[in-house]
Formats: C-alpha cells, sequence, structure tokens
C-alpha cells in the first residue's frame, strides 16, 4: 500500500471510530475540509478522497457549500406495503414534510404516455416535490397523473399525501403497483432540489400504479440519495 493509501485508511479509520463514537453528533457536521487537512496533517486530495471513501459507505454526506455531514439512520422501505411516505416515517419515529416544487398540464412524452397506458401526445399533470426526513431533504420525485381520475389536483394543497388526497377526494384507492429500481446518477434538477453535488449517486425508482379496478392512475418517478434509504423485503410462501 503506497503512503497516500496509508494515510487515506488511516483518517477514514480514525474518523469512522470518531463518528461511532458519538464525537460529532451534537452538530451532526465535521469540521471543515481545511481543519481536517490540518488536524491530519495532509493535503486537501487525500483528505478528500477519504472523505468519499466514508460517502460511498453511506456514513458521511457532502451538501454544495454547506460542507460534511454525518449520515442519519436511513429509513426502511417496503415496496411491497402501501404505506405513504409521511406514514412509513411516523412509524419509525421520523419526522416528514414535503415541499411542493411545481404543479401544472403538460403533453406528456411519448415515454410517459406508454407508462400510463394512453395515446402518444396525451395531456399530463406533472406534480414535482421535495420530500424530507428530520429536516434532510432525500427524495425528489415527479409525479405524473392521468387528469381523467384527478380533475383539478393540481390546484390542492399537494404538500399532503397525494394517497390521502386521492381517496378523501376522488375516492380512488391504490391496487397494484410495478416498481422499477436501479442506482443511477442524480439529474440535475434533482441535485439542485436535493442540495448536493451534479452526479451524486441515487436510486431511482420508479412506480406505476393502479387503482382499486385497476386501471393505471399516475406514475411516479423518485430519485432518492442512495444514504437515505434502505431497502427491506420479505416475502412468505412456498419456493
Amino acid at each position: 500500500m503506497s503512503g497516500s493509501q496509508t494515510t487515506v485508511a488511516t483518517i477514514c479509520q480514525t474518523l469512522s471510530e470518531k463518528i461511532a463514537a458519538g464525537g460529532y453528533s451534537a452538530t451532526g457536521r465535521l469540521p471543515s475540509e481545511r481543519t481536517l487537512s490540518e488536524q491530519f496533517g495532509t493535503t486537501r486530495i487525500t483528505l478528500r478522497e477519504s472523505l468519499s471513501q466514508l460517502e460511498a459507505q453511506g456514513l458521511i454526506y457532502r451538501e454544495v457549500r454547506r460542507g460534511w455531514f454525518i449520515s442519519p439512520p436511513r429509513l426502511l422501505y417496503n415496496p411491497l406495503q402501501r404505506s405513504h411516505f409521511h406514514a412509513m416515517a411516523l412509524e419509525q419515529g421520523r419526522h416528514a414534510k414535503t415541499e411542493l416544487i411545481d404543479a401544472c398540464q403538460l403533453i406528456g412524452s411519448d415515454d410517459l404516455c406508454q407508462k400510463l397506458a394512453l395515446p402518444p401526445q396525451s395531456a399530463l399533470y406533472c406534480i414535482r416535490r421535495i420530500r424530507y426526513i428530520d429536516g434532510r431533504a432525500v427524495l425528489y420525485v415527479e409525479h405524473y397523473l392521468n387528469p381523467q381520475f384527478f380533475p383539478e389536483i393540481i390546484h390542492d394543497d399537494l404538500t399532503k399525501s397525494l394517497t390521502d388526497l386521492y381517496l378523501s377526494r376522488y375516492g380512488v384507492r391504490y391496487g397494484r403497483v410495478r416498481f422499477d429500481m436501479v442506482p443511477t446518477r442524480l439529474p440535475p434538477e434533482a441535485c439542485d432540489a436535493l442540495k448536493i453535488a451534479l452526479g451524486s449517486p441515487a436510486l431511482f425508482i420508479t412506480r406505476i400504479n393502479r387503482d382499486q379496478r385497476d386501471r393505471v392512475i399516475d406514475c411516479d418517478l423518485e430519485y432518492w440519495r442512495y444514504d437515505a434509504l434502505h431497502i427491506d423485503v420479505e416475502v412468505s410462501g412456498g419456493a
């Protein structure tokens, strides 16, 4: 192992142990890169390699123009359960918040129209939101809805659960759902919303929802911070 790699390993081990011991838990924020470089007697390049390794392990994360922070516990997520975001957080003793970016009607792309089982060039509702856990932005999501089932919904309070709004106003309940989950890089709009560096890793979840009558009603495109989510699924039954 080269000298720089030995230094990186030492920094990673030291910071990991300090984080585990609660050394930075009071603020959740690590000292500045300059301060850490001085503490370890190393260059910023070597320090950043160490921090990047800890970030890859999900121990820390970086916010643009703010610095490095300790990653909070991941949110347990079971895609087979139909609990909505706020209820899922509450069940785990976490605080959830939803912030609306915008809502509008637009002409859907061929791909979106196909996902929603609609003819090409169909009009869709688009709702873009940021979702927070314990004050930290963890999810950028674009919801695409078939307006036929939810007339004028874009004028409602969209900081609340769409699941609850679908049922209370339109009598629509979720039925079958199709999930597609892949690791990816965050697109620019998601990076801006989550305040993290362009091209940061993410878990991209596409969810196509049907209602109780098995009609395709909406499609969610979810970009999760990769260190925010723990997929936990248990399936019973035979082989």
